[in-house]
Formats: structure tokens, C-alpha cells, sequence
């Protein structure tokens, strides 16, 4: 059977298909955001179980580039691009660990995490951005592309990612970064990889507005979500959860978000999963914002009944600090048609959170933070109850978030007081100095 999947609008407002080859990324009589689109007719060739079957002997395997966590689903991801032409890093099959430990402190019994910060950049943007670039490298292979470089605006993760990949396709990439609002390790990883990084005396938001205008001009290629692109690499999380759970749907998925571009992806997948049959019911998907970040939430309490955005104020949780989110629409609908819910963390809450999860055996970035301290709440007002099976999902690793962390212990972080700290003890080189100081420790 031959798989197909192309470009369309997602407002619904015309019938009109794009190539995924085309240089486009808003549909022409609307300027809504476009998405991918499969011929889920010709999918349902295989049975729910013989899908199943197939995607269960792929995993983690070593046949390119199937052992990919992302292009093991390739039919339902891209189907037309041809192998040779995927660069892949063998991103996802992230583990989704069981957080007995940080579960007991919150009462709750059946608590994973996945941990999609365990990937080749150390984020799950990695998922997003083999799609993204392996389609580019296809259109520049075939010689009659006016391609030459991929950009992307980027509160960090996302540039590191594109770099990457970018790099092992030997294309040349552009990132825009606002100024001085990106951690150390973020703005090392695009600038290892070759990427020419532009640091812009602005937000996220501001360097979006430039990076739009930039590839206006064809020759540069729009690496941000609001190329669709990215989203059929990030949906196959959701897929990877459901399967690592035997098939079965959790209760529950948390996901800090900031441009929307995860919770819409995660939807998008998981409806797929639905239509052709592999699963039976949805979870509920739950958006986690910091408070300093939160038009998403904002709109929510409105009952979206129009998009609210705003200044992003500074936000431990810099990656999600975003005002206008690009991908407003895809995820109010994934919100909705989830029964699901949109929740905000100050920064008190997002640091002891993660401190907390640290203290149980983590070591995420303030972005989990945020979901679990939402997670927190949930549990506490009694949303979420003592035997549901929920999942929050990791978005990047603590250690490109180092400064976060030893300013939780050193007790600098503004606005947040550190009820959990452990700063390292000072002490004489003196046997019986040490032996007096455990003795303490241990017994308090």
C-alpha cells in the first residue's frame, strides 16, 4: 500500500493540498496555520494490531531509520521520504521512568515521567527537528529547491536541536536568540554545532517577528513550529507513552507549554491512534504554564473565548517564556477534545517542584518544574486522584539548566525562597570534624 500525506489548512477554510516539499507554512486564503495531513483511508490496510505489531518490532532497533523513536512510526510521520534522505540521531525511545519516589510524597500511586530531555540535544525539540530537516534535505537533494539555509527563532532548545541535525546534513543554519534570556548551555550547543547564532536585543516573541520576515525570502527555510513539520516528529510521544504502556492510555498527561507547538502535536498524534483504532478513549491533557508566561491560561479562564497574549515577563522556565504562542488554535482543540485543562505555577511553586524532584531521584529543567508543580495542585484540590495513572512529560535535562539549580541551593533565585536547599558543607580535613558532622546529618 502506498502512504501519502500532505499540506492543508486547519481552520478548514478551503480544500486546497500543498506538497510538503513546497516552501509554504500558512495557508494562502486565510493565513491560518496549515498541518500535515495522512490519508488515514489508506492506513487502515493494517489492522490496529497488525500496526501494533509492526511499530513493537521496531523499537530501539538498529535498521535505518526505523530504530528511531520518531521514524518508527515513519507511514504515520512522513511516508514519502525516502530513507537515505532521514537524518536522524535515533532520537526518542525515552525512557518513562517510574517516579515511585516523588509519587509517595504527593499521594499519588501510579506516577511516570518521561523523560524526553534524555535525547541526542538534550530536549524532547529533537523529535520535531529529524522531520523538519529530513524533509529539507530531501528538497535539497532533488537539486531544484531554492533552499540554502534552515533558521529558527528559539528560547534555546529549539536552536540546539536545529543545529544538529542541521549539522549532520551538512545544511547551514540560522538561529535568532533574544539577548542574554538563554542559559550558558543552550547558546553553546547551536554555536558548537556550526549554526551562525544571532543574538537579538529582544524576547522570543521579538526575534519570531524578525525570523518571519527573513524567510520570506525562500532560500532560508522557517524551522519554528508553525512549520507543521515539526509537529508530526513531536507527536510520536504520544505514541511512544501509549506503547510503552502495553497499549493502554494513561488517565492524565502533563506538559509544560509555552508556543503550544507540544500539547498540539501530542493531540494530534494520540487522535491518530484513535482513528485507526490502536486505543479506545483519550487521556486528558493538562497545559502547564509559569505564571510570568501564561496567555494560555489566561484564555483558558476566559473559555477561550478569544486569544489572549502579553509581555512575557522574565521566568525561570525561559524556554516556555512566550506571549503569543504560535499554535494558539491546534491547541485550544486539543484542550477541548480532551476534557482537558490549563493550569500556571509561580515561581515558588516551579522551584520547589523541581527541587523536589530532584530530591526523588530527577534531574529535569525548570520547564518540568512547572508540570509538576501543576501536578501538585491538581492533586491537592483533588482533580487528579490518589490512583490515576498520569505522566508528566519531561521536556528537556537539568543540565543545560545548571545555573537554575545551584541557584535554588545558593538560595539567589528571585522570587523564590528555598524551602528545600543543600548547599554543600564546609568543613577541616579532620577525621573526627567529619565523623561528628555525618553523625548529625544522618540522624536529622
Amino acid at each position: 500500500m502506498s502512504y501519502s500525506c500532505w499540506f492543508q489548512c486547519f481552520n478548514g477554510c478551503c480544500d486546497d493540498r500543498y506538497s510538503i516539499y513546497d516552501v509554504i507554512y500558512r495557508c494562502p486564503k486565510c493565513d491560518g496555520l496549515l498541518e500535515v495531513t495522512h490519508d488515514v483511508e489508506a492506513l487502515k490496510d493494517k489492522s490496529a494490531q497488525e500496526w501494533k505489531d509492526l511499530f513493537d518490532a521496531r523499537a530501539g532497533g538498529n535498521q535505518h531509520p526505523y530504530g528511531s523513536g520518531v521514524w518508527a512510526y515513519k507511514e504515520w510521520v512522513i511516508p514519502t521520504i525516502d530513507d537515505e534522505n532521514v537524518v536522524s540521531t535515533y532520537e526518542g525511545n525515552s525512557n518513562l521512568y517510574f517516579a515511585r519516589s516523588y509519587g509517595e510524597k504527593i499521594g499519588l500511586k501510579d506516577l511516570w515521567v518521561k523523560q524526553c530531555g534524555n535525547s541526542h540535544t538534550g530536549s524532547f525539540k529533537d523529535l520535531g527537528m529529524t522531520v523538519l530537516v529530513s524533509v529539507v534535505n530531501q528538497m535539497m537533494q532533488a537539486g531544484d529547491s531554492p533552499v540554502q539555509a534552515v533558521a529558527a527563532a528559539s528560547t534555546g532548545d529549539t536552536s540546539a536541536a536545529l543545529a544538529a541535525y542541521a549539522a549532520a546534513a551538512n545544511i547551514p543554519s540560522v538561529v535568532f536568540l533574544p539577548d542574554n534570556k538563554v542559559s550558558a548551555a543552550q547558546l553553546i550547543q547551536p554555536t558548537a554545532n556550526g549554526a551562525h547564532v544571532l543574538a537579538l536585543d529582544t524576547d522570543f516573541d521579538g526575534c519570531m517577528d524578525i525570523v518571519k520576515q527573513v524567510t520570506q525570502d525562500n532560500s532560508i527555510y522557517l524551522a519554528n513550529s508553525m512549520n507543521s513539520l515539526r509537529i508530526e516528529g513531536q507527536k510520536t510521544v504520544g505514541l511512544e507513552i501509549v506503547r510503552q504502556f502495553n497499549w493502554e492510555v494513561p488517565d492524565w498527561i502533563i506538559i509544560p507549554v509555552g508556543n503550544l507547538g507540544n500539547i498540539s502535536a501530542l493531540y494530534k498524534g494520540l487522535k491518530l491512534m484513535m482513528d485507526l483504532g490502536l486505543i479506545d478513549r483519550m487521556p486528558r491533557l493538562v497545559a502547564a504554564q509559569a505564571e510570568h508566561a501564561n496567555p494560555f491560561y489566561q484564555s483558558y479562564q476566559n473559555n477561550f473565548a478569544d486569544k489572549s497574549t502579553m509581555t512575557a515577563k522574565a521566568t525561570q522556565a525561559s524556554a516556555i517564556r512566550i506571549g503569543n504562542p504560535v499554535s494558539y488554535d491546534k491547541a485550544v482543540v486539543a484542550v477541548q477534545k480532551t476534557n482537558g485543562l490549563v493550569e500556571q505555577a509561580n515561581e515558588q511553586e516551579l522551584a520547589d517542584a523541581a527541587a523536589l524532584g530532584d530530591l526523588a531521584g530527577m534531574y529535569n529543567c525548570p520547564h518540568t518544574g512547572v508540570a509538576l508543580a501543576v501536578l501538585n495542585k491538581l492533586v491537592d484540590n483533588g482533580t487528579i486522584k490518589s490512583d490515576d495513572r498520569v505522566v508528566v512529560i519531561s521536556t528537556a535535562h537539568g543540565l543545560k539548566f545548571t545555573s537554575f539549580k545551584t541557584g535554588y541551593h545558593a538560595a539567589s533565585l528571585p522570587e523564590v525562597e528555598s524551602n528545600l536547599p543543600n548547599p554543600a558543607v564546609q568543613l577541616a580535613a579532620d577525621a573526627d570534624v567529619v565523623k561528628e558532622k555525618l553523625s548529625s546529618l544522618l540522624s536529622s
